[in-house]
């Protein structure tokens, strides 16, 4: 039983989801505010501060294809749930852990969980909602994991300052017990009945294996160049891992992966488009921040909340974007929002010394929200909607795993694309002309994202084949008029 983006069941689900995932996002991030403390409190040095980081991230990674075929064959709502669950009992490890070893092993276990509910979430949007109001409810999704994610530097900082680096880590518990009661009362339960309860064994040893070889060699490339041993050797697994994952899953009679998907123009278009915009967004995010505080002279605090409007904007019109991305097709606002983001990215490369935030700053930052406004609701959109309702949980983990890909490469190559060397990501005279450079470089992305998509993204999606759900008796059953309400304008 599909459900209404204005019901009550349907805000419910939608908190559920936003909510699970933001307990991901946030903690892909806030532990850096906390390294300094760890690192007196455990007395860890800067190895195991860096395992604190990418640990998560590469477990993740690693894993999100995994969480996306288990939803689609185990059933969404049950394995987003143990995602949250582990992911609840992952974080009590991390703050209790005593040892820094310890905590990076919580930290790899807090990535699982992180690998099971974050395409569940996406995929209980995609197989719960009418086709009519599924833009608008991963609309409202993106906006409002965004606010998540913006509020989460703030909130671990003042966790660190107020209390303990233990803070940022141990309430995660009491926000997944709500998650588990919503979601547990009232998200609906579906799955792909065609798929096959058996575990690709084979093509989760070398997905995992590949993803994980490339996570860590593009993890590690910025700190240790290129021409490291072990980012070689790590690159090197990576892709001999992926090239045996596509051959095992052409193969498998139970693939983990069905290779089949792929023949949908609309999913493999919008996949590369996401690859494209989301390199561009790794390197902005990385690099706009560093260089207002190196280079135009800003405060961390005032760098840090320079973006705040692009969040602002994704909370505001990312529900709109979606509903305008359903009524008039993908194609347009996919390929105009890339290209309002790529003009907004050369006007952010003109900021150099003595910027003026409300001048030079804020204007292109505006300009560049209001693009991936345009553009990420219906990307996401189109990424699952391309395919049957059955494959709602695969699509969403094939999307998360380009975006993250593209996001880690980027922070590895662009900065060296762009010449910037070691150590000179603190020297304002080398980082002002090699930041310039990297902008267009961003931009030049954004504008390959915005021409695949007019030549690759349809008019309109085909219909979909609709998800077909399974009772379970731990669901209240759905009210009528939850689901018959039409939605206001």
């Amino acid at each position: 039983m599909t459900l209404r983006y204005r019901s009550a069941a349907g805000r419910w689900v939608l908190l559920a989801t936003v909510l699970g995932s933001s307990l991901a996002f946030i903690d892909a991030t806030v532990v850096n505010i906390a390294l300094s403390e760890i690192g007196r409190d455990l007395d860890a040095d800067s190895a195991g501060l860096q395992w604190t980081v990418n640990g998560y991230a590469l477990s993740l990674a690693s894993l999100v294809l995994l969480g996306g075929s288990l939803s689609d064959r185990f059933g969404r709502r049950r394995i987003f749930l143990g995602g949250v669950a582990w992911f609840a009992a992952a974080s009590l490890l991390c703050g209790l852990a005593p040892t820094i070893e310890l905590l990076v092993a919580a930290r790899i276990l807090q990535g699982i969980g992180g690998a099971l509910l974050t395409p569940g979430a996406l995929a209980i949007l995609e197989a719960s909602f009418t086709p009519e109001d599924r833009p608008k409810a991963i609309g409202a999704w993106s906006g409002l994991g965004g606010i998540g994610g913006a509020l989460g530097p703030f909130l671990g900082g003042w966790l660190v300052q107020s209390g303990s680096w233990r803070l940022i880590f141990l309430i995660n518990v009491p926000v997944a017990a709500v998650v588990l009661w919503v979601a547990g009362r009232h998200v609906p339960e579906s799955r792909n009945p065609s798929a096959t309860g058996s575990v690709d064994v084979a093509g989760l040893l070398t997905g995992a294996a590949g993803l994980g070889g490339l996570t860590y060699g593009f993890t590690a490339w910025p700190q240790h160049g290129p021409g490291d041993p072990a980012v070689l050797v790590s690159l090197a697994v990576g892709v001999a891992a992926m090239v045996a994952f596509v051959l095992v899953e052409r193969r498998s009679s139970h693939p983990m992966l069905p290779l089949r998907i792929f023949r949908s123009r609309a999913f493999s278009g919008a996949n590369l488009v996401t690859f494209l915009v989301y390199a561009a967004n790794g390197g902005v995010f990385l690099l706009v921040v560093v260089n207002l505080q190196v280079v135009a002279g800003f405060t961390p605090l005032a760098s840090g909340m320079a973006l705040l409007p692009v969040t602002v904007l994704m909370l505001l019109l990312s529900a709109r974007a979606g509903a305008l991305g359903q009524r008039i097709g993908p194609r347009i606002p996919m390929t105009a929002g890339p290209l309002v983001c790529a003009a907004a990215l050369a006007w952010l490369s003109r900021i150099g010394t003595d910027a003026s935030y409300t001048a030079d700053v804020l204007p292109p930052v505006i300009l560049f929200g209001l693009g991936l406004c345009l553009l990420v609701a219906p990307l996401t959109a189109t990424a699952l909607g391309a395919l049957d309702d059955s494959y709602a949980g695969i699509a969403s983990g094939v999307n998360n795993a380009v975006a993250r890909a593209a996001s880690l490469l980027a922070v590895a190559v662009l900065p060296l694309a762009a010449g910037i060397g070691a150590g000179s990501l603190t020297d304002p005279v080398v980082l002002a002309p090699v930041y310039h450079d990297a902008m267009l470089l961003c931009a030049a992305l954004m504008t390959g994202g915005g021409v695949l998509a007019w030549f690759l993204i349809p008019d309109r999606l085909t219909a979909h084949t609709p998800v077909k759900t399974f009772c379970d008796p731990c669901s209240p059953p759905v009210h009528p008029a939850d689901t018959d309400r039409s939605p206001t304008a």
